[in-house]
């Protein structure tokens, strides 16, 4: 397959493709799988130089720690004739044209899709003005742009975000060499573009060098600008992967380093330390508090994950040496916590019951981040019911006690707010959701799900449809087939 990339300078005529900006309408049998892509020998290489790149970079030139990056930060001279360059189109092979439809395709689909918890879109605004003087991120952009097309239009062989990738990697080392904190910001496109393109189990190995470089820059969730931003989209594809561990592996980059460093006695006082820093507002902002979600449930997998060492394989921990009930009931006080102060931009605007051939709850919400923070609430909740110790209270409402009430709303919500960004944020909670639905009438919603985030927004969900069809007890594609 690969004999057919060339690099700059000559171009495979398998990749031009006129028909780019039409609208193509998918049928059943036409859903793409990233398998090819994932399997093609050039993109494997790639994805290890970006990863030797990282780690390098990371061991020779990560800032000390009392030197943590602002986002105003001034760049170092080392860079500073590369970044005067105006952008060189002639340094890859693809026509001005198609890149310019890629990068009208970022600003117009693939920004919203990262900016959901952002209402300053800086994906959308500021990072394509930034990119203007880093050709490194100009290229990250526009590669992932091309996949997220190219998936949409099932374009298997379609090599222009093959190339653009790795222009990208090319000239991202002057940017590492001379500390440029908004090297994370490519980095983490970079990241997403591997977790669309090929299968999400093995998520560790596309998010261990944003990681890396995450703690090495000392960037966490209050950094502000759009270096905070960049990192809650980091953080959005930790906690896939984690969901996606099921209790095998927690956070890569420790919970702890995802806010600044909070100097207490015991891991009560931080716990109430970390909540007063998410509601320094009066828990009145949107963003934060649907960040706050990602962290929670991100908290939510690390528990679990403690549960398999400590509990099932009677490992020490050193980190947290309170009882697992203990830390369980704390950890449900803060969901609790959270779902009791909303704001109003994070409440429902509009909440109808099942029935009358509803088959899930109706839950409308006005703010995007309000989508996929509720969604996340559930999930967590879903996560928490399944691993609650014996004998322990609960204090919540009867409905918050009953995992299969959270996955009633995983699903009400995502099939009510159709928003892509949203939805592709939704595949691993309709996963977890799906698998406590017993009816095939719920089955076969769900799956209508699965296939409209794949085929709207060009993010691989099917994956997950096979791994319930499974848990369902049907025959592989079974399910797909019915609708």
């Amino acid at each position: 397959m690969m004999s057919n990339f060339v690099g700059p300078g000559a171009r495979p005529a398998e990749t031009a493709n006129p028909h780019l900006e039409e609208d193509t309408t998918l049928s059943p049998g036409t859903i793409s799988s990233s398998d090819e892509y994932a399997a093609n020998p050039r993109f494997l290489q790639l994805q290890e130089e970006l990863r030797d790149v990282l780690f390098t970079a990371v061991a020779s030139h990560a800032p000390t720690r009392h030197q943590s990056p602002r986002p105003s930060d001034p760049i170092e001279d080392s860079t500073s004739g590369l970044l005067r360059n105006s952008l060189d189109f002639a340094q890859v092979s693809i026509p001005k044209v198609r890149l310019i439809h890629y990068l009208k395709n970022w600003i117009i689909e693939c920004a919203p899709h990262l900016d959901k918890f952002d209402e300053q879109s800086h994906f959308g605004v500021h990072i394509p003005v930034l990119a203007q003087s880093s050709p490194a991120l100009f290229y990250a952009i526009l590669a992932f742009s091309a996949r997220q097309t190219e998936r949409k239009a099932c374009l298997d062989k379609s090599y222009d975000s093959l190339e653009l990738y790795q222009q990208s990697i090319r000239l991202l080392s002057p940017y590492l060499q001379a500390k440029d904190p908004n090297v994370l910001v490519t980095v983490c496109i970079l990241g997403c573009l591997e977790l669309m393109s090929v299968s999400p189990r093995d998520w560790r190995r596309h998010v261990e060098g944003c990681a890396a470089l995450f703690d090495a820059y000392n960037v966490n969730g209050f950094s502000g600008g759009h270096l905070q931003a960049v990192f809650w989209c980091y953080a959005r594809m930790e906690l896939c992967g984690a969901v996606i561990s099921e209790g095998t592996e927690g956070t890569i980059l420790p919970l702890h380093k995802w806010v600044p460093l909070q100097a207490a006695d015991s891991e009560e006082e931080r716990d109430i330390m970390i909540k007063n820093l998410f509601c320094q507002d009066g828990c009145s902002n949107p963003d934060r508090h649907a960040n706050w979600a990602v962290y929670l449930c991100a908290k939510t997998c690390n528990l679990a994950c403690r549960r398999s060492r400590f509990l099932e394989l009677g490992e020490l921990d050193h980190n947290d040496t309170r009882p697992f009930s203990e830390q369980w009931r704390q950890l449900w006080e803060e969901l609790q916590f959270w779902n009791d102060n909303r704001c109003p931009a994070m409440l429902p605007i509009r909440t109808t019951t099942a029935g009358g051939g509803q088959i899930f709850p109706e839950i409308l919400f006005a703010h995007w981040a309000a989508i996929s923070g509720n969604q996340l609430y559930h999930t967590a909740g879903i996560m928490m019911l399944q691993m609650k110790p014996a004998n322990t209270p609960l204090i919540s409402p009867s409905p918050h006690s009953s995992p299969v009430w959270h996955a009633r709303r995983v699903c009400g919500i995502s099939l009510t707010n159709p928003h892509s960004g949203n939805l592709i944020n939704a595949i691993q909670p309709l996963y977890l959701a799906g698998k406590l639905l017993s009816h095939r009438s719920e089955h076969l919603e769900v799956a209508r799900l699965f296939k409209k985030i794949e085929t709207s927004t060009g993010w691989g969900a099917l994956w997950r449809l096979r791994d319930l069809e499974r848990a369902w007890g049907y025959e592989s594609g079974e399910i797909l087939s019915a609708i």
